[in-house]
């Protein structure tokens, strides 16, 4: 395929670099095998302890060169690769589909996310701003300013291959710190390629070797930066299992965790919305990326007077979805990640049917030619209780539960139901409801829409979410500040000194 040429990728490479250069490793090999036609893409080799020690090294004398380097300079580096990534948008896309199964649109709208961030991170190099205060001690002047952290290990999963890594190191990078990426060892390809096409723009600016880095390599790999001293902020993506370990491992070190984790998101239909909207919203929430994005639609909740009007227009627009090749830009749904996704969406339908569930359109794996992978799933829905324990857990697949309630109050506790936070939205024409969602009684998600559905989310505001979906955030807003220390100054510009509260200690 053309894409892996342009995109200097191999039938085996090193996935281990400090991005001017490759770092030798004896890790585990990953194979990458595409969902699409299920056939070998290429191999990566991954870190070992000692490539893991040499990557971290050369990482801290790089952040020594960085963070002295002005920040508006930074930001010119990543106004570079964002050029550097709109030349490769094409083919950086359809990877993107190829290993990970998605729809090349969306592969596409991926890779736009990260030039998105590095724009917004080049404005940001000029607005890395603190603030003054007045001191209650005459001739004394305080202020905060905000300084790097250091090395930020980011940890990302295989449903958003590049653009999650982007988002951590576009804004790291503009706060002078360097970056440590551990990809999902299913996709490891996308970052490799990532890292080949920001070379150029490293050593054409003499970037200090180190300011970007990957280390593939499996559990042991994350395991190592979680319990790393010299890694003060990890930045992890993934299930709330592996966040809880990651959290766990860097609290006892006392560092910082930045945690995106699972999402269990509702959109809430009422009697006053307009119907072919929430359709739209519901159908692509729940099977766009397959159902595996961390945004996906997993429960609708809609109002019983107009709950059989809409289940059957959801049912009829499953009807006229696409299955297919995500490289046809006229398929809807592509396949799933691999055949243990396959499993777990087969073991979550069957857990369903043995708590009550209905299904009102039936799932199943799809056969044939055109499926040989055998990750290609039927989008499937079901009438369920929020109360089922299937329905509180997170299915990486397109499952999509719907039930029925009487008041909004009963609405929006249904959607608040679960142990996960991240995204939610309600369809509605009347301002009072949509206000009421919206309020501190509303809900408790970190991202609450209003006439859009749950899945996606724009670079400008802050993305991530409560409970067990970790706390963290990332992209725009100010979520720059967590990748910065902050610190607090007092100056005092007089021969005399005075001391606080005005305590006297005369010798």
């Amino acid at each position: 395929m053309k894409f892996l040429k342009t995109l200097k990728l191999q039938a085996s490479n090193n996935g281990v670099s400090t991005g001017l250069n490759s770092i030798k490793a004896n890790g585990e090999k990953l194979n990458s095998y595409s969902p699409v036609d299920g056939k070998l893409i290429g191999s990566v080799t991954g870190a070992d302890a000692k490539a893991y020690e040499a990557v971290i090294k050369k990482a801290q004398s790089a952040f020594a060169e960085w963070r002295s380097w002005p920040a508006p300079k930074r930001g010119e580096i990543v106004r570079q690769v964002g050029e550097e990534l709109r030349k490769y948008k094409q083919d950086l896309g359809q990877l993107v589909s190829y290993e990970m199964g998605k729809s090349l649109q969306e592969g596409l709208g991926e890779v736009q996310e990260m030039i998105d961030i590095c724009d917004f991170a080049v404005g940001l190099s000029r607005q890395l701003h603190g603030l003054t205060m007045h001191s209650e001690r005459p001739g004394h002047r305080m202020y905060e300013q905000y300084h790097p952290l250091g090395i930020v290990g980011v940890i990302s999963a295989f449903n958003f291959p590049v653009a999650v890594w982007s988002w951590n190191a576009a804004l790291a990078w503009v706060c002078g710190d360097v970056c440590v990426w551990k990809p999902s060892e299913k996709t490891p390809l996308c970052a490799v390629a990532c890292q080949n096409i920001i070379q150029s723009v490293f050593k054409k600016n003499n970037v200090p070797e180190g300011v970007s880095c990957i280390i593939a390599g499996g559990r042991n790999v994350g395991e190592w930066m979680a319990n790393d001293t010299r890694m003060p902020l990890v930045s992890a993506t993934g299930s709330t299992r592996m966040g809880k370990a990651v959290g766990a491992a860097v609290g006892q070190r006392l560092g910082r965790s930045l945690l995106e984790l699972g999402g269990n998101n509702a959109i809430i239909i009422t009697e006053n919305a307009d119907l072919d909207m929430a359709l739209i919203g519901a159908a692509f929430g729940a099977v766009g990326t397959a159902g595996q994005r961390c945004t996906s639609t997993r429960r609708l909740i809609i109002h019983e007077k107009i709950y059989n009007k809409f289940k059957d227009k959801l049912v009829h627009a499953y009807g006229q979805l696409k299955i297919g090749d995500p490289l046809n830009e006229k398929n809807h749904v592509g396949p799933v990640i691999d055949k243990d996704a396959v499993k777990m969406y087969l073991d979550s339908i069957e857990k369903c049917k043995e708590e009550g569930g209905k299904f009102i359109v039936e799932g199943g794996v799809l056969k044939g030619k055109a499926f040989e992978s055998g990750c290609y799933v039927k989008p499937c829905i079901a009438e369920a209780k929020n109360s089922f324990a299937i329905v509180q857990h997170e299915t990486f697949a397109p499952i999509l539960y719907i039930m029925k309630y009487k008041t909004l109050d009963e609405a929006i506790a249904l959607q608040n139901g679960v142990p996960q936070g991240l995204s939610s939205a309600i369809m509605t024409n009347n301002m009072r409801q949509a206000e009421q969602f919206l309020s501190q009684a509303g809900s408790d998600c970190g991202i609450a829409n209003v006439n859009i559905g749950t899945s996606g989310a724009e670079i400008g505001g802050a993305f991530g979410g409560e409970k067990e979906t970790g706390g963290g955030r990332e992209s725009g807003s100010d979520a720059w500040k967590v990748y910065m220390r902050r610190q607090t100054n007092t100056i005092n510009y007089t021969d005399k000194l005075p001391l606080a509260q005005g305590i006297k200690f005369n010798l």
